[in-house]
């Protein structure tokens, strides 16, 4: 059975089971889901994932949802494919993961929603908000800028799940006016070069429309 991932390649958490499974080189059948027709609360979306959100993804009998379990179930069970991108027993890779997920996406996911999904949706953009996000985000990459100027990648001199996780949201606030907080740390901006230059990363970036 072929792997199926439901989703819309807009949202940065479709974009980011989609570049594993383009990181990993796997052949998969994307099926968009109709947000705006309310697709993802109808019975057949809700038995796939009953909290009615993307992205899904489809492989045999498995069914998962939650970009970041599918990430890590991709690059575990595709371990062979391409570059293994989860390191044995390493507690850096571990830690940065998690600061992805909780100090790292939820500033850049309001800037980038606010300035690029609002205006899509038809939607009032918040500039307030904006520039709130924006100052946290700011704090958040000076440390990053710190850690990037003794480390190449996140969890150290290779390539990782840990640094594959954030390539949505990084693309996404290059496409706002805010991308500058990304490109004015130069270790910052060396690395988004870097892991943004992979092939996986240049098929999926191919597909967004933004």
């Amino acid at each position: 059975m072929a792997i199926k991932l439901y989703g819309l390649p807009v949202s940065n958490n479709t974009l980011r089971a989609m570049a594993a499974l383009n990181e990993k080189g796997l052949e998969y059948e994307f099926c968009p889901v109709d947000l705006p027709s309310g697709a993802h609360k109808k019975p057949e979306f809700l038995a796939l994932n009953p909290f009615g959100q993307i992205p899904v993804l489809q492989d045999g009998d498995v069914t998962l949802f939650e970009s970041r379990a599918i990430t890590r179930y991709v690059a575990t069970k595709y371990k062979e494919s391409n570059t293994d991108i989860i390191p044995a027993c390493s507690a850096q890779f571990e830690l940065w993961v998690q600061i992805e997920s909780s100090q790292f996406n939820p500033p850049i996911f309001q800037i980038f929603f606010e300035s690029l999904i609002k205006p899509m949706m038809g939607m009032k953009t918040d500039a307030e908000n904006i520039e709130k996000n924006a100052e946290k985000l700011s704090n958040v990459l000076d440390i990053y800028e710190a850690h990037l100027s003794k480390n190449k990648y996140l969890a150290g001199d290779e390539f990782t799940l840990a640094d594959l996780n954030h390539l949505p949201e990084l693309y996404l606030i290059s496409k706002t006016a805010k991308g500058d907080l990304v490109t004015s740390r130069p270790h910052v901006k060396a690395w988004w070069e870097e892991i943004s230059a992979r092939p996986g990363w240049k098929k999926t970036s191919a597909v967004i429309p933004v």
